[in-house]
């Protein structure tokens, strides 16, 4: 085996530190002829893998790292169902007909997750509290309760909250009220990684970290896939899955996103006399804010608090200190309680806040973008792009579009510290 490159190891985090021990996933060493090649060992990929693999085909995914390397391994561990967009707004825009199947599929992603969590037996601390939404304003109270009707209208468990719930429901008297949806939950993110890729190669897919696609061609198979390792891997379709950490593999593709990263901080376990006053129902929470804060507890009582950060990569403690002084703010009883994790990890933001899914050729598909719902529709859309991909139906949800570099993409790291600024300044006048 040539070493042109080596994985770099699992950041380190909360989740690298308490998940369930990786599977077996060796560097390709030899070609491979498959029916699909998977570029990607996220929640989309390990998905899509396992669907595929149930289907009876012969998949090869590889990943530059191990499964779980990216955001998949480091987000907020919140199983999230539906859009950035409302059902009505997503009909508005799409279409009675589709807008209709994407608010199903949207509407249906967390069930699943749980679905699969249940039907393989993965470990990663499962639970199905709900997810709280709260406002710090008034003035957005009717779009939240909005938001909550559409979804009761069509058959989703929800509730509205007032001020005295919401402050029971999370611990705080900061926000003015909200909405509560039942279909939610948490998840360790890592551990859920690693139990889709134990499940896909339980089903019969090959998963190879370690193995970086160098280059994608038309091939003898219909389409061939050069690692930088050096062996090559025929297959008659690809999906490409590499979300926040797109690279130039395909042409424009990095372009279409901003890869954002995302912050967040671990308390130490907290006593029981201050957990019980945090999240005591056990659900997680994201507030209204365009800049907005999420929050939740692990399964051993420690708060996680998330949110946005610097475009760069951390350099010191101090690249966290925002979020420290947030939690601090919304749970005066944190006072006293230090800071056992901090770690970041990259989202793929799109210019339209919709994930996207492109067939720019014959037998290539791609899908990224998850705007911070990753687990819920990544997985959810796996399922869907297996079908596809397998040939099981013709259509998706979630219509292809064309790839569309976003313009001077150059400057993302200005974009990013742009729109951080212009949505301060709206949730301020909020």
């Amino acid at each position: 085996m040539s070493l042109v490159e080596v994985a770099e190891p699992l950041p380190p985090s909360l989740w690298a530190a308490t998940a369930e021990p990786a599977v077996d996933t060796p560097p390709l060493d030899d070609p491979v002829t498959a029916d699909v090649a998977i570029v990607g060992a996220g929640y989309t990929g390990l998905s899509t893998a396992l669907h595929l693999a149930e289907q009876g085909l012969r998949v090869c995914v590889i990943d530059a790292n191990e499964p779980g390397w990216g955001a998949s391994g480091r987000n907020g561990g919140q199983v999230i169902p539906g859009l950035k967009y409302d059902p009505d707004e997503l009909i508005r825009r799409f279409g009675p007909r589709d807008g209709d199947a994407l608010v199903q599929m949207a509407g249906g992603a967390a069930d699943s997750v749980f679905d699969l969590i249940g039907r393989h037996g993965i470990q990663c601390n499962a639970t199905r509290a709900g997810w709280i939404q709260p406002t710090h304003s008034a003035r957005l109270l009717g779009t939240l309760h909005s938001r909550a009707q559409q979804w009761a209208a069509r058959g989703a468990p929800v509730e509205l909250l007032d001020r005295a719930q919401i402050s029971r429901r999370l611990g705080t008297d900061t926000f003015v009220g909200g909405w509560v949806d039942l279909r939610a939950g948490s998840v360790h993110p890592l551990s859920y990684a690693r139990g889709l890729a134990r499940a896909a190669q339980t089903a019969g897919a090959a998963i190879h970290g370690g193995t970086r696609a160098a280059s994608v061609e038309r091939g003898p198979k219909g389409w061939r896939i050069r690692t930088a390792q050096g062996p090559l891997i025929d297959s008659k379709q690809i999906l490409l899955a590499t979300n926040g950490y797109t690279d130039g593999l395909w042409p424009r593709l990095a372009q279409s996103v901003i890869a954002a990263n995302s912050f967040i901080v671990a308390t130490k376990p907290l006593p029981d006399e201050v957990g019980a006053t945090i999240l005591p129902g056990g659900e997680v929470a994201s507030d209204s804010r365009r800049l907005l804060l999420y929050f939740r507890k692990d399964a051993h009582g420690r708060l996680l608090m998330g949110g946005r950060g610097p475009f760069r990569e951390p350099r010191s403690a101090a690249d966290w200190m925002h979020l420290e002084r947030a939690a601090r703010l919304m749970f005066p009883q944190l006072k006293n309680i230090g800071y056992e994790y901090r770690w970041a990890g990259r989202i793929a933001i799109t210019r339209n806040f919709l994930p996207h899914v492109h067939v720019p050729a014959e037998g290539m598909t791609i899908a990224l973008g998850y705007n911070g719902r990753g687990i819920a529709m990544a997985t959810t859309l796996g399922k869907h792009l297996a079908a596809l991909i397998g040939g099981t139906t013709r259509g998706l949800p979630l219509p292809p579009t064309s790839i569309e570099p976003i313009p001077f993409h150059a400057l993302q790291r200005f974009y990013i510290s742009a729109g951080v600024a212009w949505y301060g300044l709206l949730d301020a006048l909020s």
